[in-house]
């Protein structure tokens, strides 16, 4: 979704001051559909990024959509307030937190950008993404998931303008988790997320209208980032929902469903193979890992990320080292 910037409510220069600090903005960086994130001057003269909520948004949107926004922040700036230090390895470090003109805002740690602008700049100079560097990348989003599992939530959002990069060290953090819902009783809810990412269950709506949930889904959508990153396109069931909810938007779950009989096939035949062929030396390894975390029915996808870390182990095992010297 595209991010609107808050011209009228906050302009460059304008002075956030949150628990530990002020802060200068700077300029825009980007943002979601409830958020704005800028590029702030930071106590001390260092950088940081200041996400806000969208008031200009705000202002546009109906009650229950602007006290959903207001949870959504909240539940963001409790969830990464309450992890660990060394929890931030793979998740995007909160600095400070407070209230900004009455709605929750965050000083966050400033990164180099998204994973999505990465490697559009990337394919746009003709070069594909290394397998080595394929596999590292999912297991830190891997460990990144297993860190917000852990902490009581499920993602629901997993996707490359998701993930921030450090260009140094090539590592991966995850962050806006406005999406994000507890696990406790793992309650059926409203639709969320970005179409292209989701598992059937997230996308395709119970009788009642909800939308029946899991850490499961999450393995789904990193799934999707997995194929996306090795083969460098959407699966084409990704890109059938994300084009038909732009179209037709809720009524695109039952839109597809009438043209297909059902849900759509998730993952193609010749997918799998042309996955599979980046993997010399561990083609089987690697497919199997594929199908198993776009498996349709949730049951059939791996229970927890450490069957993911096992998976993903063999795939890197099996890999001959020559294609892994070529990759890198």
């Amino acid at each position: 979704m595209e991010a609107e910037t808050e011209a009228s409510m906050v302009q460059q220069g304008t002075i956030v001051v949150l628990a530990h600090g002020q802060y200068r903005l700077c300029a825009p960086l980007g943002g979601s559909a409830y958020g704005v994130v800028w590029r702030a001057e930071a106590p001390g003269g260092g950088a940081c990024a200041v996400k806000l909520v969208n008031t200009s948004q705000m202002a546009r949107a109906p009650a229950p959509l602007r006290s959903h926004w207001r949870d959504s922040a909240r539940l963001e700036a409790a969830f990464l307030a309450g992890l660990a230090p060394w929890d931030g390895r793979h998740i995007v470090r909160l600095l400070d937190h407070g209230i900004h003109d009455g709605l929750p805002a965050m000083a966050l740690e400033l990164l180099d950008g998204d994973l999505a602008a990465w490697l559009a700049a990337e394919r746009a100079l003709g070069r594909a993404t290394p397998v080595a560097l394929v596999l590292d990348w999912v297991a830190q989003v891997n460990q990144a998931l297993a860190k917000v599992h852990a902490a009581g939530f499920r993602y629901l959002d997993l996707k490359p303008g998701n993930l921030l990069v450090d260009r140094r060290t090539r590592t991966l953090k995850l962050a806006d988790f406005g999406t994000s819902l507890p696990l406790q009783g793992e309650r059926a809810h409203a639709y969320g997320g970005t179409a292209n990412w989701q598992a059937p269950e997230q996308f395709f709506p119970q009788p009642d209208g909800l939308y029946a949930t899991d850490p499961r889904s999450d393995y789904f959508a990193l799934g999707a980032l997995f194929y996306y990153l090795v083969c460098g396109r959407l699966l084409r069931y990704g890109a059938a929902c994300g084009q038909a909810y732009r179209a037709h938007g809720r009524d695109a779950a039952l839109l597809l469903r009438r043209q297909h009989g059902g849900i759509p096939p998730v993952l193609q035949a010749e997918e799998v193979a042309a996955f599979g062929q980046r993997f010399e030396g561990a083609e089987a390894q690697a497919a199997a890992l594929l199908r198993t975390l776009l498996a349709a029915d949730p049951a059939q996808r791996p229970r927890h990320v450490l069957d993911i870390s096992r998976m993903l182990g063999t795939v890197c095992a099996r890999v001959s080292g020559p294609a892994l010297r070529r990759a890198a």
